[in-house]
């Protein structure tokens, strides 16, 4: 009896752990690609990003010319995670934080 109780109770976190809330949001969409500056940064209007969700945006340009300035409204689609996965993605992405630091130089 005990391990049915703890098999259900796993699949239910498990299923806890891989169920998502998908929310819509307007973004502002900044693009840089100048001598001075070469970034791009996503504004999302209305809902705050945690560990382990999922941002898309919509409408994002694949390529910026050189010198050129573009900002744009857009749509995204923010796909939240559940605490279990906010928990598991805050303990993992502490130990593959180095994985980030991989730099290479060519001569």
């Amino acid at each position: 009896m005990t391990w049915v109780v703890l098999a259900a109770a796993l699949a239910g976190l498990g299923i806890w752990f891989l169920v998502r809330r998908t929310v819509e949001v307007p973004c502002t969409i900044d693009l840089e690609n100048t001598n001075a500056h070469f970034h791009a940064h996503v504004d999302l209007q209305g809902v705050h990003v945690d560990e382990g969700d999922e941002v898309l945006v919509h409408g994002a340009p694949d390529r910026i010319a050189i010198d050129e300035v573009r900002v744009l409204d857009a749509t995204a689609t923010v796909k939240k995670a559940s605490l279990p996965r906010r928990l598991w993605e805050r303990v993992v992405g502490r130990t593959h934080i180095t994985e980030m630091y991989e730099v290479g130089f060519e001569g």
